[in-house]
């Protein structure tokens, strides 16, 4: 006895979502229950065969159609399901019905900071990323927002799959938050006084990136720790809100180096802590 594959037809707004129209469920249908491939394109869609195109290929993407669905679904069961070969298809018939069912209303699961990002982009895009040492949505997520143009640091990553990772993260904003949190919490810190700070001399600030010459600048430091350093000491003598506001933005972006610990990739900025205040003192 051949198993029937009943399939209710496809609402408008399915069609418009990618899924199978009705005329498609039944080629798909008539398939399951053992019609040739180019009968049930013939009686159901007539209209897409011609111009060179044929049965066996209006099927198959009719199936494409399907696979990609449980791709967006991250169902990779239904995947494997909808993979199987054109011999003996009437076994599956069922398991394919119940496979359309589930994929009528499935919607992608919201991602998860931990979770790998081979879950959510795309194969090339993996490779690259991988390539950089980035694994996780966590890895990724907290250097998007740290500069303009941050991708030229990831090599063959390219601009367009740049925007469809930015566009991916304004889709869930609550990554970011996520993974700024788990930074902090996995990098407990003891409180210790500044002037026991050792600053990597990457990230010093003394190659002299993002500040003014030298010859122009009113502070004797080499580095950001002892600008920051010769600003403190004429904190007592300023009295200005402006000059305030310097120092505070000075010691603010050595805050932040100092709470994520991160590269110049990441923060952008390689004098991470005064080149705003030594470039401004001048």
């Amino acid at each position: 006895m051949k198993t029937r594959l009943t399939l209710p037809s496809a609402p408008a707004n399915d069609t418009a979502s990618g899924f199978p129209d009705a005329d498609e469920l039944a080629v798909l249908r008539a398939w399951y229950a053992g019609v040739s491939v180019r009968q049930a394109v013939a009686r159901y869609l007539p209209a897409a065969l011609g111009d060179g195109r044929s049965a066996r290929g209006v099927l198959g993407r009719i199936r494409k159609k399907l696979r990609d669905l449980s791709r967006a679904a991250h169902r990779d069961d239904l995947v494997a399901l909808l993979t199987h070969r054109a011999v003996g298809r009437e076994q599956h018939a069922k398991g394919v019905a119940q496979a359309i069912d589930a994929l009528r209303n499935a919607r992608p699961p919201a991602p998860q900071i931990a979770d790998d990002i081979a879950q959510w982009f795309n194969p090339r895009v993996v490779r690259v990323l991988h390539a950089y040492g980035i694994r996780t949505l966590a890895d990724l997520t907290v250097r998007i927002p740290r500069r303009r143009q941050w991708w030229k640091a990831v090599p063959g990553l390219g601009v367009a799959s740049a925007r469809a990772i930015e566009t991916f993260f304004a889709a869930w904003p609550a990554l970011t938050d996520k993974a700024r949190a788990l930074v902090v919490a996995s990098h407990p810190r003891d409180i210790v006084p500044w002037e026991t700070l050792r600053l990597p001399h990457e990230v010093d600030g003394s190659a002299g990136t993002f500040r003014a010459p030298p010859a122009t600048c009113t502070l004797d430091a080499s580095n950001d720790y002892e600008a920051v350093q010769a600003l403190r000491a004429r904190e007592r003598k300023w009295t200005s809100a402006g000059a305030l506001k310097i120092l505070g933005s000075a010691v603010s972006r050595m805050s932040i180096w100092l709470a994520e610990k991160v590269d110049r990739t990441t923060i952008g900025c390689p004098s991470s802590a005064a080149s705003f205040a030594w470039s401004e003192a001048r």
